[in-house]
């Protein structure tokens, strides 16, 4: 897996994952109960991870539509 997105918002992970979802790219969202611990005051970031395979049509969906990437 990849890392395609690191965010403390999670409406933009919200938004990246209804995009993946719907080209079918399989996504995994990581560090949500790290988040959750913290007290989901938005300190530590979430990650969605997507396997390697897809990295490059998930980075051109979600920079078609404006969402930030890790670089």
């Amino acid at each position: 897996m990849e890392e395609l997105l690191r965010t403390n918002d999670i409406t933009v992970t919200a938004y990246a994952r209804a995009l993946l979802d719907a080209e079918d790219i399989e996504a995994f969202e990581l560090d949500v109960n790290m988040s959750v611990l913290e007290g989901s005051i938005g300190i530590l970031p979430r990650r969605i991870m997507v396997r390697r395979q897809d990295l490059h049509r998930a980075r051109a969906l979600l920079a078609e539509h404006g969402v930030p990437l890790v670089s």
